[in-house]
């Protein structure tokens, strides 16, 4: 198939179709026969030079100007972008409520920030405000006010996810089509769309989803800047990482330096504006993001809850420290251990190749030696451009994001889960949506029909390896992908040579090939609910961390727990104990989610994980946790919670300021969840953060603002986790002691298998 200029109508027709500026095929503002023009006028012009489209002609009703797009497109343009946008919330919607509350960790602040103003702007945990999540709570936002309007439920919690997933690719394809063509805007965003760590956590409650909304705009705002140099695009985009920063801290910072360069350097104004808006972006940002940490640096701490996550009470000290810097070094307060260069620690390998290894491959790197390739071709492409070119630009700005942050997360030695590399999913999709379009524009010269039939190949390839580690499943695909790959590969290197059609036949086989690994698992992540706090993309076994499995609802932590066994969680909510050990129970809405292991879920019991590698130790975590207070129980899922515990808790309930406290944020919001009332997390995610200290705690006891104490759950101490998988630090923390105290000196209560201590019911002894 060949591409050739219409001299009438400056418009070009095919793949990677641009429109020109008339016939000598130059696309207006990027000097290359590729791309439309942007919309916006050169910065020379007077915008009142320039005649608004359609100028003379009646006014379009709006629904048909949102149906037809831009005049100048062709008629399938906007019909096929609004079918993209519709097909991806139709498979992110697709089974959502599987998950139940997912995250039962940022569900209980969604339910509290949806009943307290309060709560909801700290990102308390609960609604009487005893302590926060580890995270600042710009996430918890839209799903609490969500919450608040429709009421508490699983669709309400994450259809804003869901809807946050959709808005990133509409704004991926904007980007890249507005520089690019509308073929390489939809290529992007169906790659993203169909990225199996994407359809994770764009149907998921974790900080992700909105940090990766996000950076795309941010992305997109500098872009638009680089056309014109406007200031305002530039201020958007401090805007833009200021609340990016509100969502996940210090990651979102990690696009920056290239960012900032490329603009210092390419801009289309003079050295001194550049510099200066680069300062008010700066502004902007530290004013987008720094309101809320100045609030709540400045609020008296007597009056507002604890800052979950750290040590001294401090947002500050829990941003630069266990957020923040620690993630880098592994240094942190409350990580279990790190890795180290190149070397092996709790959370996996790090090095140059981490992003494709077991652990990590499967989630997001499909494309990405594909991406790789074709960002060089088309740097390659745009060398000898001018400076101003966008379409280097372009490639510069989404390339330069995805080689920081991948390059941040391959050497990481802190805390760090597969789900993290959600962030890169929309930088790869652009590449390869800009990189594939201009190739085959240029696919007459030899190098460039060659370069795109190597990223094919090396889609193809490594698609095969991906799909070969998850050998049973959909073994005849690892097949297909690798032959229908090559022969497509094949037919693009002649291109130029063959007819339309058989032209279209090699293109539409490469495309499919390179999809069509991350499309099943993509697939089979929508299909399967996903619960607690480290939750992993694709099949069963597809994401492994030390050779270890983690199932559909989480991945496992390297070398998993010591024990093993069997949790079955029966539709009455009740759960039967492992014969061996046992495995993590489920939340209070059932799902998936064993960990590690393999999960099947049926009609009325979900089968709960066989943990064959590994388990927790002791008894199987059924209502209230294992164990008794400063246990293991719901460090990494919610508990079990029976009609009988509910109804305990919730009697005279509005008489007390919590209906119960339990050590650990994921045992409490399961009760929480259940209740509907208030439950105090003690020592934070994992037990061993200082907040309550027990003199408090006796304090709030003898004013007869707690009811019951539930045993079991957290580490209290010993080994534990962050509200995404993290650790503690070892040290003893104040749950401990306030666990003995509760034991020694309350009235114990047995309901089924969960033990509560009524803290009204003072024992004889005591």
């Amino acid at each position: 198939m060949t591409t050739q200029p219409d001299t009438s109508t400056g418009t070009s027709t095919g793949i990677g179709t641009s429109t020109n500026t008339g016939s000598a095929g130059t696309s207006r503002g990027s000097g290359h026969a590729w791309g439309p023009p942007a919309s916006t006028p050169p910065p020379e012009q007077a915008p009142s030079a320039v005649a608004a489209p359609g100028a003379g002609e009646p006014e379009q009703p709006f629904f048909r100007r949102a149906w037809r797009g831009r005049p100048e497109d062709p008629r399938w343009v906007r019909p096929a972008f609004l079918g993209l946008l519709l097909a991806t919330t139709v498979l992110y919607l697709y089974g959502l409520s599987a998950s139940g509350y997912a995250n039962s960790f940022y569900s209980a602040a969604v339910q509290a920030g949806s009943q307290s103003w309060k709560a909801f702007f700290f990102g308390s945990l609960d609604s009487a405000n005893a302590i926060t999540v580890d995270k600042p709570p710009a996430s918890l936002w839209p799903m609490a006010l969500s919450v608040r309007i429709f009421g508490l439920s699983s669709w309400a919690i994450l259809v804003p996810e869901v809807l946050m997933g959709v808005a990133t690719v509409g704004v991926l394809y904007a980007a890249v089509r507005r520089r690019f063509s509308p073929a390489a805007g939809l290529i992007a965003g169906a790659v993203l769309a169909l990225t199996p760590v994407a359809a994770l956590m764009f149907r998921f409650n974790n900080p992700d989803a909105m940090l990766a909304l996000l950076m795309t705009v941010t992305v997109y705002c500098v872009i638009r800047g680089l056309e014109d140099g406007r200031t305002k695009w530039l201020l958007w985009a401090g805007v833009a990482v200021g609340l990016a920063f509100l969502a996940k801290t210090l990651q979102a910072f990690l696009i920056l330096p290239p960012l900032a360069v490329l603009y210092a350097v390419c801009a289309p104004v003079t050295v001194r504006k550049r510099f200066a808006q680069l300062g008010l972006s700066a502004v902007a940002m530290v004013v987008a993001g720094g309101w809320w940490v100045a609030i709540v640096e400045l609020w008296p701490a007597s009056s507002r809850p604890y800052i979950g996550g750290s040590q001294n009470n401090s947002f500050l000290e829990l941003t630069f420290g266990y957020n923040g810097l620690g993630r880098i070094n592994g240094d942190e307060t409350g990580s279990v251990g790190g890795g180290g260069g190149g070397g092996t620690g709790m959370w996996g390998e790090t090095g140059w190749n981490r992003m494709f290894n077991s652990e990590i491959g499967s989630q997001i790197s499909w494309l990405l030696p594909a991406a790789l390739i074709l960002l060089v071709a088309g740097i390659v492409l745009t060398w000898k451009a001018k400076r101003t070119d966008l379409v280097r630009g372009s490639f510069l700005a989404w390339g330069g994001a995805l080689l920081m942050t991948t390059l941040v997360f391959s050497y990481m030695a802190g805390i760090f889960h597969q789900y993290y590399t959600v962030a890169l999913a929309p930088y790869i999709a652009a590449v390869v949506g800009m990189g594939a379009t201009v190739l085959w524009e240029e696919r007459g010269k030899v190098w460039a029909s060659l370069t795109l039939a190597g990223s094919v190949t090396a889609a193809a390839v490594w698609g095969y390896v991906l799909l070969n580690r998850t050998s049973d499943y959909l073994p005849w695909l690892k097949w297909l992908v690798l032959v229908g790959g090559l022969a497509g590969a094949l037919g693009l290197i002649f291109a130029g040579r063959l007819g339309r059609r058989l032209a279209l036949v090699a293109v539409g086989l490469s495309f499919v090939a390179s999809v069509a690994g991350p499309t099943a698992y993509t697939l089979s992540t929508v299909n399967t609910g996903h619960t607690g706090s480290i939750v992993t993309a694709g099949p069963a076994g597809a994401s492994m961390m030390g050779g270890r499995g983690g199932g559909p609802g989480g991945g496992g932590m390297r070398g998993g727990f010591p024990g093993g066994g069997q949790n079955q969680q029966n539709g009455n909510g009740t759960t039967q104990n492992g014969q061996q050990g046992g495995g993590m129970g489920q939340p209070p809405t059932g799902g998936t989610g064993g960990f590690p292991g393999q999960n099947q879920q049926g009609n009325g019991n979900t089968q709960g994980g066989q943990n064959q590698q590994g388990g927790m130790p002791g008894g199987a975590m059924g209502e209230g946790g294992m164990g008794g207070g400063g246990g293991a129980g719901g460090l990494l899922n919610g508990a079990t919670v029976s009609s009988a515990a509910r109804t305990l808790l919730s009697k005279n309930a509005e008489d007390y300021t919590w209906a119960a406290a339990a050590v650990g944020s994921q045992n409490s919001a399961s009760y929480q969840l259940a209740t509907g009332k208030p439950v105090m997390a003690i020592g934070g995610f994992n037990g061993t953060d200082p907040s309550p200290t027990l003199a408090q705690f006796k304090k709030y006891v003898t004013d007869g603002k707690i009811h019951y104490f539930i045993s079991g759950g957290g580490m209290g101490g010993g080994m534990g986790g962050g509200a995404d998988g993290g650790g503690s630090s070892g040290t003893t923390s104040s749950s401990s002691g306030i666990s003995s105290w509760v034991t020694a000196n309350f009235k114990k209560v047995t309901v089924g298998s969960a033990t509560f201590y009524d803290l009204t019911q003072p024992t004889s002894s005591s």
